[in-house]
C-alpha cells in the first residue's frame, strides 16, 4: 500500500493507532481468538482474562473500579446509553435534562429523543469561549432535573468545563451528571470519585486506541438505573448485549495505560507545536482569529481558526491532498450546515463559514507544523488573491 504523504493534523477527528496498541492487539486476532463469553474452556478463559485486564486498564484512566465500566461500540453508543437508558430506567418524577448548547450531535439527537417521549429537555447556553453559564445552571436546575450532560473538552473549539462545580451544583439537587470525555485526555485529568461524576463515556480511536471501542462509566450505585438500549445477551452486566471483541478491547486498554504513562510528554510537546503553528500563521495572515478559550486554556491541541474573508471549505479544497484539517466536527462532514457550536458561542453563519479547525497529536512533529504552516499561508493568498481580481 502506498504510504500517504499529507500531513494530518485533524487529531480531534480521529488519532493515528500506536504501534504499542497494534502490538498488543495482534494475538487476539488469530492465536486468542476464543469467545470471551464462553465460561466452559480455556479459549473462552483466556479470552475473557485479556478482556478484564483491559477493563482494569480503562478504569485506572479514571480512577474508577472496573466493575464500572461497560464496553461499547464507542463514545456514540455511550452517549445513547446514559442518557436514554436512565431516562428509561426512571420514573417520571424526575423529568428535566439539560445538556450543554455544544454537546456532540451523540448527545443532543438522543435528548432530542426524549424531548419528543414528553422530558423537558433545555439546552445550557454558553458564553463567547465555550463556558457553559454556570448561573443560568444553578438558577434553573431542581428537583425534577434528571440529569445534566456536558462535553469535558469541546471537540470544535477546545473548551475545557469546570467539572467539580457542574457536579456540586447537580448533586446539590440530587440530579445526576454525564461526561462525554471523548475529547478529555490527554488535555486534562479525570477523577470519577474526586470529582463526582455519575456517568461518562469514552472513546478508544481519540487515544490512539483502534475504532469500533468505546466504554461507559456508570457509578455503581446507580447501575440498577440504567435500562439497556441492546437487547439480547445479558453481558456487560446485563446492560450491554453483544459478544465483546477481543482485540479492539485489548487495544483500548493499552491506550488507556498509554495515556496515563505518556500524558505529560505528550501535553509539553503538542501545546510547544501548537503555540509554534499558530504564532507562524498569525504573523502571515492578517486578520486571523483564534475562537473559542485563550491559546494555553484549551485542549492541547486545538486551534480553532477564523481565516478573514474565505471560505473554509474553499480552502480546505485547495490544500488537498497536502494537509488534512477539518471546518467542522467529522461526524458532520458531507452536510452543508453552520456548526452549532460556533452558533452557540455567537459566531455569524458567515464567520463559521471561515474557520478551520487544526488539531495536533501525539504523532505531530516540528516538520509537519512548518509543512502544514507554509500550505495554508500560500493557498490562502491564493484564495485573496483570486477574490481581488
Amino acid at each position: 500500500m502506498k504510504k500517504n504523504t499529507s500531513t494530518y493534523l485533524d487529531y480531534q477527528a480521529t488519532t493515528p493507532l500506536d504501534s504499542r496498541v497494534s502490538d498488543s492487539m495482534i494475538p487476539y486476532y488469530s492465536q486468542v481468538f476464543g469467545n470471551p463469553h464462553s465460561s466452559g474452556h480455556s479459549f473462552g478463559w483466556e479470552a475473557n482474562r485479556a478482556i478484564e485486564n483491559a477493563r482494569l486498564d480503562v478504569a485506572d484512566l479514571l480512577s474508577a473500579g472496573p466493575d464500572e465500566i461497560i464496553f461499547t461500540s464507542g463514545a456514540t453508543e455511550a452517549n445513547n446509553l446514559a442518557i436514554l437508558g436512565l431516562a428509561h430506567g426512571c420514573d417520571r418524577k424526575r423529568h428535566k435534562i439539560f445538556v450543554s448548547a455544544i454537546e456532540h450531535k451523540s448527545v443532543l439527537a438522543p435528548a432530542r429523543h426524549l424531548a419528543n417521549e414528553g422530558f423537558l429537555v433545555e439546552l445550557i447556553p454558553v458564553d463567547n469561549q465555550g463556558g457553559i453559564d454556570l448561573n443560568w445552571l444553578q438558577d434553573n436546575i431542581d428537583e425534577k432535573t434528571l440529569l445534566v450532560s456536558v462535553m469535558a473538552v469541546n471537540n470544535e473549539i477546545g473548551t475545557i468545563q469546570e467539572i467539580s462545580t457542574i457536579t456540586s451544583i447537580c448533586h446539590s439537587v440530587g440530579a445526576l451528571v454525564h461526561i462525554d470525555a471523548t475529547q478529555a485526555f490527554p488535555t486534562m485529568t479525570i477523577d470519577t470519585f474526586e470529582q463526582d461524576i455519575d456517568l461518562l463515556s469514552l472513546s478508544a480511536h481519540k487515544i490512539y486506541g483502534p475504532k469500533g471501542i468505546g466504554a461507559l462509566y456508570i457509578r455503581r450505585e446507580y447501575q440498577n438505573l440504567i435500562q439497556p438500549i441492546l437487547w439480547g445477551g445479558e453481558q456487560e452486566s446485563g446492560l450491554r448485549s453483544g459478544t465483546l471483541p477481543t482485540p479492539l478491547c485489548v487495544g483500548f486498554g493499552k491506550a488507556a495505560s498509554l495515556i496515563l504513562s505518556d500524558s505529560e510528554k505528550d501535553k509539553k510537546c503538542i501545546k510547544e507545536l501548537k503555540i509554534e503553528l499558530f504564532q507562524k500563521l498569525s504573523h502571515q495572515i492578517e486578520g486571523l482569529e483564534l475562537i473559542g478559550p485563550p491559546l494555553k486554556n484549551r485542549h492541547i491541541g486545538n486551534l480553532c481558526l477564523y481565516f478573514p474573508g474565505i471560505s473554509a471549505d474553499e480552502l480546505i479544497g485547495l490544500i488537498q491532498p497536502k494537509l488534512a484539517v477539518s471546518s467542522g466536527s467529522a461526524c458532520t462532514s458531507g452536510i452543508t450546515e453552520t456548526s452549532h457550536v460556533l452558533s452557540a458561542i455567537g459566531l455569524s453563519a458567515t464567520k463559521s463559514n471561515s474557520c478551520l479547525r487544526i488539531s495536533l497529536g501525539r504523532m505531530t512533529t516540528l516538520e509537519e507544523i512548518e509543512i502544514a504552516a507554509k500550505v495554508l499561508i500560500s493557498e490562502y493568498a491564493k484564495i485573496k488573491r483570486l477574490i481581488n481580481i
